[in-house]
């Protein structure tokens, strides 16, 4: 669930005892005021699929201090979260007093034994998590009200990748060999399904180039529309420089940063010789 905003990672399993199962009915509130300097309570990574979200979110967990963001809101993973959580069935709760349960649980989990609550968020799932918390907190004015009643002060980070080409072609490759992500020693932490061979496609990245600048206009205009002043990083930045990039989302949160000679990437790229050789054809079919 929730690691390439369609999946996840491992992720802690966290016992029925949080107050919203003891009382479903009631909010446990926004995560609590962060102590020493914290400016912010969360965090939002907004982002598209093959940013370098997993790695991010991997160097933010592995502070200990940042929270433990996933992709609470997929809805594809719902349902497997709230098992992991231990939630009552969604069926014998009702939906008002699942999502408020979800809610208080998702917290939890996402501030992962630290202050700070932090939350993967990709554009597609934006409007439904905005809708689950209207019905939660009906009669706020805007997506940034609501989040802001939700989680506290937020700090949104959009994180996107100047190279639309070679985004597609990551996700199309990924799509089909059924590998996401590998450890720095190779390994594989993220598979889905079985393996398959890499084949190119140029509609289908065609159409994923599409996509994803679509999805990154419709970040822009969101935050134009909310009045919202995001903190930018870039993948480019993000994969070439992983310790500066958590440096600055840590200073601008306001907690003191790691030491940069600690920060160990967890994750390693993908892209190869097949990936090149995609973009290289992909630029000769796109002048046909």
């Amino acid at each position: 669930m929730g690691c390439t905003g369609s999946r996840r990672l491992n992720a802690p399993s966290y016992p029925a005892t949080i107050s919203a199962i003891a009382a479903p009915g009631r909010w446990a509130g926004p995560p609590s005021t962060a102590t020493g300097t914290a400016m912010f309570d969360a965090y939002i990574i907004c982002g598209t699929p093959r940013t370098g979200s997993t790695l991010l979110c991997k160097l933010l967990a592995a502070t200990r201090t940042t929270g433990d963001p996933h992709s609470f809101y997929r809805r594809q993973d719902v349902s497997e979260w709230a098992e992991e959580w231990n939630l009552p069935p969604r069926d014998l709760m009702g939906e008002p007093e699942f999502q408020l349960a979800y809610l208080n649980a998702a917290i939890d989990a996402g501030k992962g034994g630290t202050e700070i609550f932090g939350l993967r968020l990709m554009r597609e799932n934006l409007d439904e998590l905005s809708a689950i918390l209207d019905r939660i907190f009906p009669g706020l004015a805007s997506d940034k009200a609501r989040f802001e009643r939700a989680f506290g002060r937020v700090l949104y980070v959009h994180l996107s990748r100047e190279n639309k080409l070679a985004q597609a072609v990551s996700l199309v490759k990924a799509e089909q060999t059924g590998l996401w992500h590998v450890a720095s020693d190779g390994t594989e932490i993220e598979r889905v399904g079985s393996p398959g061979e890499p084949r190119y496609d140029f509609q289908r990245i065609r159409d994923e180039v599409a996509k994803l600048e679509a999805y990154d206009a419709a970040w822009n205009t969101w935050f134009a529309e909310q009045d919202i002043t995001p903190l930018r990083i870039g993948y480019e930045w993000l994969s070439s420089s992983p310790a500066a990039t958590l440096i600055s989302i840590c200073q601008a949160l306001g907690l003191q940063p790691p030491n940069a000679g600690d920060v160990k990437p967890g994750v390693a790229k993908l892209a190869d010789a097949t990936s090149l050789d995609w973009m290289r054809r992909y630029h000769l079919d796109a002048t046909v």
